[in-house]
């Protein structure tokens, strides 16, 4: 089974009221990882990459060892371009078989933004590529994330709508108190805001900053439009804490070894959400 547009598997779960997690994949060890797990347990998955991980492979690398695991396993999954951050990004993630690219201007004015994702919304749709915008600005929680500005913005519902109108994209990406990385504290959604957004919003809701939001704001939340929850820094953390130990002990200083161990760690984490976001046994 092939790589599915993210659209088809985002828009069942918006349908049927549970979301799809997408989990930070930069290496073929994570890739499998994740794809193992949502085998065994039956769901729709999402594999993310973009500026935070190309550095490891390129774009069209990246797609390639990802098509070549994906193989190995029966389960529907995507993979997309995560907060791209140039047109020239998202035409080489489209041109490499991604099957959902976001360009991520919301720092932008709102006409730079709209402007933008309307030429990738043209660039993509021949294709069947699902296309996810990003209105409000969704900040970072700590100084360790790759992803976000040092500030975060509301989306606000009125401009939300018109953004969606206006550039035709299939996901929105929101901004309602959820931050990239780890929080400081419990994190405050605003689930009023995130309501009138879902009624304003005629397509699916993205909730960026996954991590360390507590299971029953991630279900309510899901029950407030949001269809796709992104899940980066806890695998990254995970993944880290490990190798560190490892090596602060002296253990498995031969690297294969100690990435082997490393990955260990991915599957429950992977399980985790699956499970929270209700996308276990829906493949």
């Amino acid at each position: 089974m092939s790589f599915v547009p993210m659209g088809d598997l985002v828009g069942k779960a918006y349908r049927e009221g549970y979301a799809v997690p997408a989990f930070c994949a930069w290496n073929a060890e994570v890739i499998e990882g994740i794809l193992r797990t949502a085998a065994r347990l039956r769901a729709p998955v999402i594999l993310m990459s973009g500026p935070g991980e190309f550095p490891v492979m390129a774009p069209a690398t990246m797609a390639a060892v990802a098509r070549a695991v994906k193989g190995l396993y029966d389960t529907p999954a995507a993979l997309h371009l995560d907060h791209g951050d140039s047109l020239e990004m998202v035409r080489q993630c489209v041109d490499a078989g991604y099957t959902s690219v976001m360009l991520d201007f919301s720092t932008r004015s709102f006409d730079e933004n709209v402007q933008a994702l309307r030429r990738v919304v043209e660039m993509a749709r021949p294709g069947g590529i699902t296309v996810e915008g990003e209105i409000g600005r969704i900040g970072k929680a700590d100084d360790a994330t790759a992803e976000g500005g040092a500030q975060s913005a509301f989306t606000d519902p009125v401009e939300a709508a018109r953004y969606v109108r206006e550039t035709g994209v299939d996901l929105l990406a929101v901004s309602v108190g959820n931050k990239h990385g780890f929080y400081r504290g419990d994190p405050h959604l605003e689930f009023d805001l995130l309501a009138a957004l879902h009624a304003a919003v005629p397509v699916p809701l993205v909730m960026h900053g996954g991590t360390g939001i507590p299971e029953k704001d991630i279900q309510r939340s899901v029950k407030l439009g949001i269809a796709k929850v992104n899940v980066a820094s806890e695998l990254v953390h995970g993944f880290r804490t490990s190798l560190s130990e490892q090596w602060k002990d002296g253990r498995n200083l031969w690297t294969p070894m100690a990435l082997g161990e490393a990955a260990k760690v991915l599957p429950p984490v992977v399980e985790k959400w699956l499970r929270i976001t209700g996308a276990a046994g829906k493949a």
